[in-house]
């Protein structure tokens, strides 16, 4: 039971800890796993400078266990397809997992990879679809796939629709394909894969299995730089969105930071994905297929130079109108930037925008908002119409131009009662009525009137 004394000493506790600055919470070391899918089909056996295809391919991916067994937080697994039937038996469910996931297991891969043959087919989009329950349900972790091929898909399957999905499912990350004494040709139809490289000799592939790995174990690093007009650093405190352009899901999400030398903050970011960059201004700035190098420090640089709009209301106490709202559009482009009341302030990308005021009737503001500067807008403040009769009926109120053209401003309630108390804009108008009791349109009623800043015209209706 809390006493008195326990009550105040568990609230303020509470309180303090409501008052405690937001932390960055040290994150666990995220788990690597790299799955090497190994072709062994009957091609494999063919002489690349001077041995079989199939030896090289082990021999180097042997070594290249062994480099990687001292990692912390690396797991290896190894699949292989193509190598327990033969060719003639046209078996397009041959492939395994060899090797499970597991630390410092390079000793078992090598082991293994001594017993491989090539033999069979090549039945890529069924081992990819394997590949799936290889991987251990770990949201945490990076799953990396390196599929090292020598032939294209003989099993009938879609290998680039099925990679898609599975990294849609988040399975894992953009597969690595090394096509090995392949020609070009070949690597276009594997590139859909996810990143194609073409090892036409022993010494290109032994440099790519190398690159691909300093890819997956090298840290990458980002700073995007916000610049005014001029290039000049002083944008700051805008949401970065680095989108995965595969899932279409957001990876990172982060305030942008500027120190107090102008140095926008360093960024750690997964170079094995591709990523659209949102910078959340108003309106976004949108780059695609961000231009990220894998184990570099990336410096990335837009223009964003901002300044603010500032909606005010006129000095009228109360406001007819109640809240005023206001549409952005950017000039040239109907699509809304942003709805705002009046009395708001919003920060806006320099450029030209319409500011559709909701008023009564609309009306259209056209701005230019310059980088660190303020753009005001407001209207005038309305008067009221008051409509003054017991009929019932139906009709229009127009705006009347300068040249007597008119412009639909509003529809009074179809068939209901005309008395209305509406607040409007200054100046003239025209309201045209017919009763709905009226045998005919030849007895429609028209007034003219006018509308004064905080006064009150009356417009009285009589049937014919």
């Amino acid at each position: 039971m809390l006493t008195p004394g326990r009550v105040c000493g568990f609230l303020l506790g509470s309180l303090l800890l409501l008052a405690a600055p937001l932390r960055a919470q040290e994150s666990k070391p995220r788990t690597t796993r790299i799955l090497f899918l190994l072709d062994a089909s009957g091609s494999m056996n063919a002489p690349w400078e001077g041995g079989p295809r199939m030896d090289v391919a082990k021999r180097l991916l042997a070594k290249m266990a062994d480099s990687l067994d001292t990692y912390p937080n690396l797991q290896l697994a190894l699949r292989v397809y193509g190598h327990q039937h033969l060719a003639k038996e046209n078996n397009c469910e041959d492939s395994r997992l060899e090797v499970p996931f597991a630390s410092k297991n390079a000793r078992a891969i090598r082991e293994k990879l001594k017993t491989i043959e090539g033999k069979g087919n090549t039945p890529i989009t069924y081992s990819l679809q394997q590949s799936a329950q290889d991987f251990p349900t770990d949201p945490n972790s990076r799953n990396v796939l390196i599929l090292i091929t020598d032939g294209l898909e003989s099993c009938k399957g879609d290998p680039c629709a099925t990679a898609l999905a599975l990294q849609r499912k988040r399975v894992f990350l953009k597969p690595f394909v090394i096509g090995i004494g392949a020609e070009k040709e070949f690597g276009r139809q594997l590139e859909c894969l996810g990143q194609y490289y073409n090892a036409a000799d022993v010494g290109t592939f032994r440099t790519v299995l190398n690159d691909v790995i300093a890819q997956t174990l090298s840290k990458t690093t980002v700073a995007v730089n916000l610049t005014d007009e001029q290039g000049r650093p002083v944008e700051s405190n805008v949401n970065l969105t680095f989108l995965n352009n595969v899932t279409e899901q957001p990876e990172y999400n982060y305030v942008h930071y500027r120190d107090a030398q102008g140095k926008p903050d360093v960024l750690d970011v997964d170079a094995l994905q591709s990523y659209d960059l949102v910078i959340n201004t108003v309106p976004p700035v949108v780059q695609r297929n961000l231009p990220i190098r894998p184990g570099k420090a990336n410096v990335l640089t837009y223009k964003t130079p901002q300044g603010t709009l500032a909606l005010r209301n006129p000095s009228l106490t109360p406001n007819p109108y109640g809240t005023v709202r206001a549409v952005v559009r950017a000039q040239g482009n109907a699509a809304t930037v942003v709805a705002l009341p009046f009395g708001a302030k919003q920060k806006l990308l320099a450029g030209n925008y319409e500011v559709e005021l909701l008023t009564l009737p609309r009306l259209v503001r056209r701005i230019t908002v310059k980088q660190g500067q303020e753009t005001a807008v407001t209207y005038e403040a309305p008067g009221t119409l008051n409509i003054v009769s017991d009929l019932k009926g139906y009709g229009s109120i127009y705006q009347v131009n300068q040249d007597d053209s008119q412009t639909w401003v509003y529809t009074l309630p179809d068939g209901g009662s005309s008395k209305l108390n509406l607040p409007m804009q200054p100046g003239n108008y025209r309201l045209v009525f017919r009763s709905a009791n009226a045998l005919g349109s030849k007895f429609t009623d028209t007034r003219n009137f006018s509308i004064r800043s905080g006064q009150v015209t009356s417009v009285s209706l009589f049937g014919k």
